[in-house]
């Protein structure tokens, strides 16, 4: 066999390699690789992306002053939580990122989920950002909207649920404010896990 023969083989054994050591198939819709982050969390605490390395988790964006579509989906992740622990799948992460972070203390953010029955054990509501740097997270990680609303003290933000990988890339998008989804994601996470 000549070297350059050898050479051929040799590129296309290691791209073989290389591809098989890339993302697993989740069979997702779209993937988003999620910006890395160290935010703080209800108990006051600095929580980073590293910290959901190897876990599926599922992530939000929530306000507690919201009127409108906020509760039902803080209600519903919490639903979510207790499915998905019944489930066996207790190892998913919960991440819910404060789009009003002016307002959204630690203290706030803690009191607004256990209100709704929220276990902490794996989920962390994140606040301790610009409002600036929580809209570009928001867009360039997982292609949601963010934004003021003129002359008023809400947030116009995207509903859904996101299934992030353990690779930390946003595959899959539930809506949030449907209780039926709630069941739809565990069925989808069974599949994949």
């Amino acid at each position: 066999m000549s070297t350059r023969s050898k050479l051929l083989l040799l590129f296309l054994g290691l791209i073989l390699l290389l591809a098989a050591c890339g993302e697993k198939d989740y069979n997702g819709d779209f993937s988003y690789e999620v910006s890395d982050f160290s935010y703080t969390n209800q108990n006051n605490e600095q929580f980073d992306s590293g910290e959901l390395e190897g876990k599926f988790w599922i992530a939000d964006f929530i306000f507690t002053n919201c009127e409108t579509v906020c509760p039902n989906m803080t209600s519903n992740m919490v639903d979510l939580q207790k499915m998905l622990k019944d489930e066996g799948l207790e190892d998913v992460e919960f991440v819910s990122f404060s789009v009003d972070p002016e307002h959204d203390t630690p203290e706030k953010l803690k009191e607004y989920a256990a209100s709704r029955g929220a276990s902490f054990d794996n989920w962390n509501l994140l606040t301790g950002y610009e409002f600036q740097e929580i809209k570009e997270l928001s867009i360039k990680s997982f292609k949601t909207m963010l934004e003021e609303a003129p002359d008023s003290d809400q947030m116009i933000h995207g509903i859904n649920f996101f299934v992030v990988t353990p690779e930390g890339n946003a595959i899959k998008k539930f809506n949030g404010t449907q209780p039926a989804e709630m069941e739809n994601i565990v069925q989808y996470l069974k599949e994949v896990y």
